[in-house]
């Protein structure tokens, strides 16, 4: 940056020698022409002009004048020093007025090779050439003369030559000039940048300072002029930057702080009710941009919960509280003043209360889920035991039997319930781990195919296997997934009408992953139940499925041990009747090994 401006001033300084010394030498050069020119013709004016005398005896011979060439030449000769003839530079030259012969001069071998000049030309006509061209390399004049009945032509040429050669002696005086000023201006334009860039200099390293965030470096001011009072203004800019930016940094984290890192969202709002601040978290419970100044302001956002004006004065209480439904939240509002005293404006406060109801609601689902399906095998233990009791001796053998029956039925029931919960409250708390063991898929799902087979027959159903050739060994806990399989078989058999056809079907997907799908054609479940299959406790058909000893749990520990190996389970769309589950399983097993 220095050396650019430095530079600039020399060479500005330099130019501006080289421009003036050009316009005053071409200024002294025309001006010289100029003289030269002016002087030549005022000369001759002056002699055949302003001198009637003179060229009245010019026009007049005398009475016994043999030749009036001779005359004329010794009247020109006696007058060279007003013409400013000296035979060199300046002639003068008698001619015929008819043919422009030369006949006499101060210079016979230029006077033999005249040129017809334009002025030359015009006194053959009979007129005065005295026309100036500063353009030609030569100043003339003829005139014409007519003495004893005979024309001549008085002719005077200058060659210009005095002109050039002081044109150059000025020529080569201005460019020493030019060279010796170019040697100044370019001492001057160093001490003059010199001068300028130092304290610039001193700015820009005291701006680079600041701007890497330091501020405490203070400028020195060595002078009052214009600079000197640019620099202490920078000083003090720079305080007051080095100020404003902590207030600022000091806020900034603030905010930051406690918008950015808030789960709760939190919208501020003017007295006006124009936006002035918001974190991340409100604009995601919202579902909408909140543009600080936008369009969006309180009343459309909160308008519905309390008017401006009253979140302003919420009274004794300080706050309003309100809730809201939103995309599937449920929020809860509260709305404060901040600086109260001036109503500088209302901060709402955003908290998701979706889980904690969701929750609430699970536990009260599951509280209830769970109490009925214990009370339901209790009662019936409860009542046989009691009969069995009551009519100790009295009951025929085969009846006692069957009461008994009832009751180790039920208490397998609520022994098979209790084992389910602690299966979920293992997977809930990460406590459940995987064996995991490479095994063959194919074999699992035969074997598992097998062990269900009977079942299906004692129900009339046919179960069919469709396995793609090759199926490769997976890694995987094979009892978990072999649990997964034989629940969902088993609630095929369970949930389809008597004389029902069950297919089992395997294979091998692109992605390292294979896949199983059970089929069949019974009831199954209504589109707008589907996504719930997997909840705990949850069946459709509740009476159903506790005639079939059903406990809303086998589906919700299917997919917690699907999701364990990584993969999925879901319900295939397909045309009404009957259910298609799918499961797909990595072939290589859970990447983080056990859950």
């Amino acid at each position: 940056m220095f050396r650019s401006l430095h530079m600039k001033l020399m060479l500005i300084m330099t130019l501006l020698i080289i421009s003036l010394m050009t316009v005053v030498g071409a200024f002294l050069v025309n001006s010289v022409a100029g003289f030269y020119l002016e002087q030549f013709y005022s000369r001759m004016q002056g002699v055949f002009q302003n001198d009637p005398e003179f060229y009245h005896d010019l026009c007049n011979a005398a009475p016994e004048e043999d030749s009036g060439v001779q005359q004329i030449d010794q009247m020109l000769r006696a007058r060279t020093g007003d013409l400013g003839v000296d035979g060199i530079t300046r002639n003068f030259y008698v001619l015929d007025g008819a043919t422009g012969a030369y006949l006499a001069g101060t210079n016979d071998t230029e006077g033999v090779a005249l040129e017809l000049t334009h002025n030359l030309s015009v006194a053959l006509t009979g007129e005065v050439g005295d026309d100036s061209d500063p353009t030609l390399s030569y100043m003339d004049v003829a005139i014409p003369i007519t003495r004893g009945g005979r024309d001549y032509v008085v002719y005077i040429k200058d060659s210009k030559q005095a002109v050039q050669s002081l044109t150059g002696q000025l020529v080569t005086l201005i460019l020493e000039a030019l060279a010796f000023g170019i040697v100044i201006s370019v001492l001057l334009s160093f001490l003059l940048s010199k001068t300028l860039i130092t304290p610039i200099e001193r700015l820009t390293e005291g701006a680079e300072e600041v701007a890497a965030g330091d501020f405490s470096h203070k400028i020195e001011v060595d002078s009052k002029d214009e600079i000197g009072v640019l620099t202490s203004t920078f000083n003090d800019m720079a305080r007051q930057l080095q100020s404003t930016l902590q207030e600022v940094e000091n806020e900034r984290n603030k905010l930051g702080t406690l918008f950015l890192h808030m789960t709760d969202g939190v919208v501020a709002f003017s007295r006006e009710g124009a936006i002035i601040q918001s974190n991340p978290a409100a604009e995601e419970m919202l579902g909408r941009a909140l543009p600080i100044g936008g369009e969006v302001g309180y009343e459309a956002l909160f308008g519905d919960i309390a008017p401006l004006e009253k979140a302003l004065e919420p009274g004794a209480l300080g706050f309003l509280a309100g809730s809201r439904e939103l995309g599937g939240r449920s929020l809860e509002l509260l709305l404060a003043p901040f600086d109260r005293d001036h109503q500088a404006g209302v901060l709402v406060v955003i908290h998701d209360v979706t889980e904690r109801n969701k929750t609430e609601e699970m536990r009260k689902e599951f509280v209830a889920n769970v109490s009925h399906e214990l009370r339901t095998p209790l009662t019936n233990i409860h009542s046989y035991a009691e009969t069995l009791v009551d009519s100790a001796g009295s009951l025929p053998p085969d009846m006692e039997k069957s009461f008994l029956n009832v009751i180790l039925s039920e208490s397998e029931r609520m022994a098979h319930i209790v084992q389910d919960l602690l299966t979920l409250s293992r997977f809930d708390s990460g406590r459940s781990e995987l064996n995991l063991a490479p095994f063959s898929f194919a074999e699992a799902i035969e074997t598992m195919v097998n062990a269900n087979r009977l079942e299906a027959q004692r129900h009339g159903h046919t179960i069919t296997t469709e396995l793609e050739p090759g199926l490769p060994q997976i890694m995987g806990d094979r009892e978990r997934l072999t649990q997964v399989m034989m629940n969902v078989v088993s609630n095929s058999i369970k949930y389809t009408p008597d004389g029902g056809a069950i297919r089992v079907s395997a294979g091998r997907m692109k992605d390292k992953k294979v896949w199983l799908e059970v089929s069949d054609n019974g009831i199954g479940i209504p589109k707008a139940d589907q996504h719930r299959i997997f909840e705990r406790f949850y069946r459709v058909d509740k009476a159903r499925s506790r005639e079939s000893g059903g406990t809303g749990l086998g589906l919700s520990i299917a997919k917690e041990i699907i999701d364990q190996h990584q993969g999925s389970i879901f319900i295939v769309d397909k045309p009404q009747p009957g259910l298609t589950i799918r499961v797909e399983l990595p072939m290589e097993g859970p990447k983080h090994g056990a859950a």
